[in-house]
């Protein structure tokens, strides 16, 4: 049975707390990516930042990306899933939470990201095509 950790991407890099915005879209340009989970000085997971985080949350508001940090955008407690938990837990916890990245943690350590193109990857049609439309459903 596959497991979180052979569906993900492996070497997610997360941007500090203290990062301003402007600081995490040239990381997100830089590793072409759309979201970057936030960690804190503790190492720890502390949300997720997407680049629709950094223009409607900041700029569309009127807020200046280059004093805003991106941890005063960590919204509760981050969806994750555990790196040797099951694939369809994976699968189902996306779903459930209707997220289209999932942090990937061994203890409280992030080791990679499983997005929907990974599991597109990785899994039958059917799977994936349930995971995307159960995502995809209005909340």
């Amino acid at each position: 049975m596959k497991k979180a950790r052979d569906l993900m991407t492996a070497g997610a890099q997360c941007v500090g707390e203290n990062e301003t915005l402007v600081d995490a879209a040239r990381k997100m340009r830089d590793l072409d990516v759309g979201a970057l989970p936030i960690c804190g000085e503790d190492n720890r997971l502390h949300g997720m930042l997407t680049d629709r985080d950094i223009v409607v949350r900041c700029v569309a508001e009127g807020g200046d990306p280059a004093t805003a940090t991106a941890g005063q955008f960590a919204q509760g407690k981050p969806v994750t899933i555990g790196a040797d938990d099951s694939a369809e837990e994976a699968l189902k916890t996306m779903a459930e939470h209707q997220v289209r990245r999932l942090p990937v943690i061994d203890g409280h350590t992030l080791v990679g990201m499983l997005s929907q193109a990974d599991v597109a990857r990785e899994m039958s049609d059917r799977k994936t095509g349930d995971t995307v439309s159960k995502i995809s459903e209005p909340a």
